[in-house]
């Protein structure tokens, strides 16, 4: 027997699992993608891009940053949807 509260809070999880799923699978895409690219195609990866920066480095950076970008995509989404819809359960 299911309560009618029952039904929203497994939406409010479907949608969470969506959300985190989402955003592992395009870190894993970065990461990857970078070190196929480490492991493949060194020669483009030292190519300088200004004096004392190579693409590799660049890209390096860039897969950091996106975690962190990630990481605040999934906080905002959480305070604006997530934990929004959690307090209206609890009313």
């Amino acid at each position: 027997m299911t309560r009618p509260g029952d039904h929203s809070l497994e939406s409010i999880a479907a949608a969470r699992w969506r959300m985190a799923i989402t955003l592992t699978i395009a870190m894993m895409v970065v990461y990857f993608g970078f070190i196929l690219l480490v492991a493949f195609n060194k020669p483009l990866l030292g190519q300088q891009v200004s004096n004392g920066l190579s693409l590799g480095m660049l890209l390096g950076a860039l897969v950091i940053v996106s975690a962190w970008v990630l990481m605040w995509i999934y906080v905002r989404w959480a305070n604006a949807h997530y934990d929004v819809a959690i307090r209206g359960m609890r009313r």
